[in-house]
């Protein structure tokens, strides 16, 4: 199994910043891909950002130029830093990894952290 440390989410006001924290910890050897997900009330879940072991990143379309993400394998960490935030960013935030364990290589989820973008 693996467990999760997320922290940062919060209220905002638009054009204002936050960053999340998501620590990975338990029965694993390593972590390939970290990352965000995020979803809205009535919406599917999606790609916000990830990033795996090798440094290589996505991000979706809307959070270009915004959000950036970066990690620390050393911890186990991985962060977000989400600028410029707007009211659409407005979802709870899942933090997911790929990790591989002695017998397979599993997704994981964490519990999620709300973001409210409002005025």
């Amino acid at each position: 199994q693996v467990q999760f440390e997320e922290s940062g989410g919060g209220l905002v006001q638009p054009g204002e910043s936050l960053t999340l924290s998501c620590a990975a910890s338990g029965e694993f050897i390593r972590l390939y891909t970290m990352g965000w997900y995020r979803q809205a009330p009535g919406k599917q879940r999606e790609l916000v950002a990830d990033m795996n072991n090798r440094g290589g990143t996505n991000y979706a379309d809307s959070v270009k130029g915004r959000f950036t993400i970066s990690r620390d394998n050393a911890k186990n960490t991985a962060f977000l830093q989400m600028n410029s935030l707007k009211p659409e960013d407005t979802a709870v935030y899942y933090c997911h990894v790929e990790a591989q364990r002695l017998t397979d290589r599993k997704d994981y989820w964490g519990q999620g952290t709300q973001v409210t973008v409002s005025s």
